[in-house]
């Protein structure tokens, strides 16, 4: 798109808009003072009260105020014949669309890479019951638990399961769901395995047919086929989620699947640099039960590991594109892992990217907090209770309004 775009700028300018927005730019929201017009053949499209963006579309030039009002009405509107919806005052202007699936990551198992097996408690560590309690206490429903291939599987895919740490990967999930919650089956292992990218994808099949068959009559757990692949092209990145899926269903499980691209499976580069457009809506699954799960991080780089955010509204830019594939393709999504540091830049910016995501129409069945677990110290995301880093304000003041 980026081509298409140069042109239309061009376009522009020679006709004397230059007041006019680019295609894909900002054109309004809370503290916009830009233009609020688009260039021909795009329209600012009301995101939400924080963030409205040029986006294609047939109909005239329009200010962002004006389309914020018709969309609001139209959403309003749709849902009676769509996902039951309802207002929420953290999200002014539209109606939203609560997330089936809310809650936060819960992370440990998967740490001590390269230390395997390693030992429990000093190398890796199990998230916490009390932990789970707090979070369940408080509203939220879904925790993805982190673990390593490696640990499960000491002698390689094809080997045989390590019995103990099983067990605590069994007690892990088994805890939330016995409390009505569900629980993320998640291997950490960005699409490798000792190092090494996975291009075995039969051996990774059997493998997830292996892992499926231990949770497959527990309706409350759902499959994440593997943590950010990187490295690696988009078609491999889906040829490889195709096949864990496939064994999941070839164990008979039928429980919800999410599948990740490359890249990091970044909201931001989804559309553009990754590929990931291209092929992930391809994914096959004969019980049409499985979304696109994404991540993404508001600082500078996207990484994660800086608390500083580029604006309040980066939350917004950095997942509308993704928001749009996702309605075009008829494909569900799911935010995987998002964060951001203890500040109101930051507060503001999830805020946005969690209204945007409430009013795309049941679009974005979940979304989940980076990260909770009992190893994270002083770490600027921990939202590990009880006083995680995040715990103070981000738990308040960006998550739980959505509730």
């Amino acid at each position: 798109m980026k081509s298409l775009s140069v042109a239309l700028v061009l376009a522009a300018v020679s006709l004397g808009a230059e007041a006019q927005q680019p295609a894909w730019g900002q054109c309004g929201g809370i503290g916009w003072s830009g233009a609020t017009t688009c260039v021909s053949g795009y329209t600012c499209t009301y995101s939400n009260a924080y963030y409205s963006q040029c986006l294609p579309g047939t109909a005239p030039a329009t200010t962002s105020t004006t389309k914020a009002t018709t969309t609001a009405t139209s959403t309003k509107t749709s849902s009676t014949t769509s996902a039951p919806q309802s207002t929420n005052s953290a999200c002014p202007g539209a109606a939203t669309t609560k997330f089936k699936y809310y809650g936060v990551n819960e992370s440990g198992a998967e740490f001590g890479q390269g230390k395997y097996p390693g030992i429990k408690n000093t190398d890796y560590v199990w998230p916490t019951t009390t932990s789970y309690d707090y979070f369940i206490g408080k509203g939220f429903n879904t925790f993805r638990v982190a673990f390593s291939m490696e640990r499960l599987s000491p002698n390689g895919l094809a080997g045989s399961f390590d019995a103990t740490y099983l067990s605590d990967l069994k007690t892990a999930i088994n805890y939330p769901t016995g409390k009505g919650a569900y629980a993320i089956v998640n291997p950490h292992n960005y699409m490798r395995f000792n190092g090494n990218v996975i291009t075995d994808n039969a051996a990774f099949k059997a493998w997830w047919t292996k892992v499926a068959n231990e949770f497959k009559d527990n309706s409350r757990v759902i499959f994440d086929i593997n943590n950010e692949p990187y490295g690696v092209t988009a078609t491999q990145a889906h040829d490889f989620n195709q096949a864990g899926l496939d064994g999941i269903r070839a164990a008979g499980a039928t429980q919800l699947v999410l599948v990740s691209g490359t890249a990091w499976t970044g909201a931001w580069s989804w559309t553009t640099s990754s590929g990931n457009a291209d092929v992930m809506a391809n994914i096959n699954d004969p019980s049409n039960n499985w979304a696109v799960q994404m991540h993404q991080y508001l600082d500078a780089d996207s990484s994660g590991t800086n608390p500083a955010c580029v604006s309040s509204t980066i939350g917004v830019e950095r997942i509308t594109q993704a928001t749009a594939w996702c309605k075009a393709k008829g494909v569900k999504c799911f935010l995987g892992e998002i964060g951001a540091g203890s500040n109101q830049v930051c507060i503001d910016a999830v805020k946005g990217a969690l209204c945007h995501m409430q009013q795309a129409g049941g679009t974005w069945i979940g979304a989940l907090w980076w990260a909770a677990g009992p190893w994270w110290g002083d770490y600027f995301q921990s939202i590990e209770p009880p006083n995680g880093a995040s715990i103070s304000r981000i738990l308040p003041e960006a998550l739980m309004p959505f509730m």
